[in-house]
């Protein structure tokens, strides 16, 4: 039997491996014919005009964008096979491929028909067959799994394989996350293809896959809402820079590039917030009342004088009296934009303030020449020009409504603690009598402080010259794309549906348009305070601020957003409590919750001991990967020699020590390790919030009670070292084990004898 069956795999190989040479024949042609186009685009000839340049440049663009996506699929072009009832055959793979006959010979794994590979069960079959998985090396088919949903219509005998998921689960760590199209499992695949509307909170305990489950949607919802998401991108907000630099190639060997990666630290232009600070002064600054605090200092920039103050100018006495500032202040206070329907903010506010108070001054002027001369209709408006830059009268205006930039404000409030409506303790937790480094906690403060404040006067002129040649290009460019459409129709090269003609006008003229404007996206938004997203995806959101929350929101009016997190793992000084807690301010009625309770990455022993963390009524994850290395413990006698071993025992793997803060750059320095952390070497030191959401063969946690001890969360910091493992963990201390740890322990000890 055993002959038989290696024979019919042997078969089923063979089979397998003719369609996917075919397949990568087909993805070639489209390779070359992309290279092509390409070509000509570059090299042909073009309008000698600006407008001939941003169409070619829109067209290489398109023709760039397809080769990545084709380049993309390289690597794991086809990975299964679904077997339908009816006799029929569909092949799974990264991207959707068709024959010269236009048969699809290759199913896109977000297109709907591909969802019963993700879906079919033995209970719900969805019309499967058979499910099966491919396993290749380059463009080599070397393996196969079969999951048979229905062993009466399948001859068992031509069966082969194991699962897919434990196959991949036990290789490797590489430091860099990978993609999972071949092994997504249903749970995961129904939030995968939510909805894009609203937010979609995805809670799970660690090793879920959250989020690279959350990176999968990013690119489902390109590939079926591209038209709404083409234009703005997606945002992915993590942890750290050490995560980003984990997660950076998933969404590209997906072939979607329209992405932007950033950190709260990172979200706000021209801020590089490096600064580091107590959790005091965090959570101060973290507090959703910061909004009201900064709005009232905002509010206090703006002074009425106590009595008359008389200028002179040229001879001429102008006076500014008390109820004249208030009259012009109110005035400008509830002056809207008629955009958007809001409030001014202060410097736009401030503008209007100084038009009122200087047409009142050039009317005082009016008054006192009275008959002694003839004012031509064009007179008063000069004069309002030249007394609003006369610098007498322009130093008043400016000490009775300043104008403000973030940064300068922030940091005189700092300095001055006592102009914010905060209590004393507060305001010595953030007081900083001399400029420090921006940190993360002082960015959604800025960028608070960049909503109420608007542009400086010079920046609005820059902004209001840009808005009118945008407005000219883009005319320019609907002409141009309505002319050209109408040549390429007429001389039969195109055939467009009259009915299309305006949309398809209006996106050759979009692509022009965006290609003149500078780049990709991700070039576009990162330059730009105001660009709002498609998309966001926020991953560790527990760890996000109540006012960290109001700058992410700003990112997304339309509030479609992925967001993904455990309460249990939150260690930030202001981090959630719940979720209701930090959505409702924000976008009440508006989210909804799902739930991954499968733990696919850390094996039960290990979830186990961390399991013993958890607050009473919460349930760990359940772990699919049960495991014979207990966790082990021991005394900090060579750090080195531990991680010598460790690397010995998981050969190919990678090894985490995660440590206090305090004792990261020590342990780094013991092990002749570079400053920081290092994802592609085979060990990395981190302190538990580096470790959020990354993965290592093996860890050893140095000193779990200081880690508990270092601060107020400091049992959800030390939860998070402990569950980072795929395979070994062990735990070292100078000292005693917290209690807690030390009982688990001596249970697993007990129950393995």
């Amino acid at each position: 039997m055993a002959s038989t069956n290696a024979q019919a795999t042997s078969a089923e190989i063979t089979h397998e491996q003719a369609y996917l040479t075919m397949l990568y024949g087909r993805l070639d042609a489209l390779r070359a014919a992309t290279g092509q186009r390409l070509a000509e685009v570059r090299l042909g000839p073009t309008a000698e005009n600006d407008q001939g340049w941003s169409e070619r440049e829109a067209f290489v663009q398109e023709y760039q964008d397809r080769a990545a996506e084709l380049d993309a699929a390289e690597r794991n072009l086809c990975f299964g096979r679904l077997d339908f009832d009816d006799a029929d055959r569909l092949y799974i793979g990264r991207i959707g491929l068709r024959s010269d006959d236009y048969d699809q010979v290759l199913v896109d794994w977000r297109a709907r028909a591909a969802e019963p590979f993700y879906r079919a069960t033995p209970r719900e079959r969805c019309g499967v067959t058979r499910r099966r998985h491919l396993h290749t090396a380059g463009r080599r088919v070397v393996s196969l799994d079969d999951d048979v949903l229905d062993l009466d219509a399948v001859d068992e005998t031509r069966l082969t394989g194991e699962a897919a998921l434990l196959a991949s689960l036990r290789r490797g760590r590489t430091g860099r996350m990978g993609d999972i199209v071949a092994t997504i499992q249903a749970d995961q695949d129904r939030i995968i293809r939510d909805d894009m509307r609203g937010i979609l909170v995805v809670e799970g305990g660690p090793g879920t896959g959250k989020t690279v489950v959350a990176l999968h949607r990013a690119a489902y919802l390109l590939y079926t809402y591209r038209k709404q998401l083409v234009r703005r991108g997606i945002l992915v907000i993590g942890p750290s820079a050490t995560f980003l630099r984990y997660i950076d190639q998933v969404l590209p060997s997906l072939g979607e590039n329209d992405v932007v990666l950033e950190t709260i630290a990172t979200l706000l232009p021209g801020v590089e917030a490096r600064g580091q600070e107590p959790a005091d002064a965090a959570r101060v600054k973290g507090d959703a009342k910061m909004a009201d605090v900064l709005a009232k200092a905002v509010t206090g920039l703006r002074q009425l004088p106590a009595s008359t103050i008389e200028i002179k100018v040229d001879g001429t006495v102008y006076r500014l009296t008390p109820g004249l500032c208030g009259r012009a202040r109110a005035e400008a206070e509830r002056t809207t934009d008629p955009d958007t329907d809001t409030l001014l903010p202060h410097n736009a506010a401030r503008r209007v303030f100084i038009g009122l108070v200087v047409r009142e001054l050039a009317r005082q002027r009016v008054r006192d020449l009275g008959g002694r001369r003839a004012w031509e209709p064009g007179d008063e408006e000069e004069l309002r020009g030249e007394l609003a830059d006369t610098p007498a009268i322009a130093s008043v205006l400016d000490a009775l409504w300043p104008e403000a930039a973030p940064q300068q404000l922030l940091t005189q409030l700092y300095a001055e603690p006592g102009r914010l409506d905060l209590t004393d303790a507060e305001r010595a937790a953030i007081a900083r009598l001399t400029p420090r480094p921006w940190t993360p906690a002082d960015v959604p403060l800025l960028d608070e402080l960049a909503e109420l404040l608007g542009m400086l006067t010079a920046e609005e002129r820059a902004a209001s010259r840009g808005r009118a040649e945008d407005e000219a290009e883009r005319a320019e460019a609907l002409q141009y794309a309505r002319q050209l459409v109408a040549d390429l129709v007429e001389a039969s090269a195109i055939v467009v549906p009259p009915l299309e003609n305006d949309t398809f006008v209006t996106w050759i003229a979009g692509r022009n348009i965006a290609s003149a404007a500078g780049g990709a996206i991700a070039e576009r938004a990162t330059r730009d305070r105001s660009w709002t997203y498609g998309h966001v995806i926020v991953d560790e959101a527990q760890e996000l601020s109540a006012m960290d929350w109001r700058m992410v929101m700003r990112r997304c009016p339309a509030r479609s957003m992925t967001v993904v997190g455990d309460l249990a793992q939150t260690s930030a000084p202001g981090g959630a409590d719940s979720w209701a807690q930090v959505l409702d301010p924000v976008a009440a009625g508006r989210w909804r919750t799902a739930r991954l309770t499968v733990n696919y990455r850390t094996p039960a022993p290990a979830m186990a001991l961390a399991a013993a963390l958890l607050p009473p009524g919460i349930e760990p994850p359940l772990s699919v990967r049960d495991s014979d290395e207990v966790p082990w413990s021991g005394r900090v006698a060579d750090l080195a020699a531990l991680v010598r071993r460790e690397r010995k025992l998981i050969g190919a793997g990678r090894v985490a020590v995660i440590a206090p803060q305090s004792l990261v750059a020590g342990n780094g320095a013991e092990l002749g390790l570079a400053p920081g952390p290092d994802l592609d070497a085979p060990v990395a030191v981190l302190a538990p919030e580096q470790a959020k959401g990354l993965e290592f063969d093996s860890v050893i946690v140095v000193d779990p009670a200081v880690i508990q001890q270092s601060s107020p969360r400091g049992w959800s910091d030390l939860y998070v070292a402990l569950t980072r493992t795929t395979r070994r963990l062990g735990l070292v201390s100078q000292g005693e084990l917290p209690a807690v740890l030390r009982a688990a322990l001596d249970e697993m000890a007990d129950g393995a004898q």
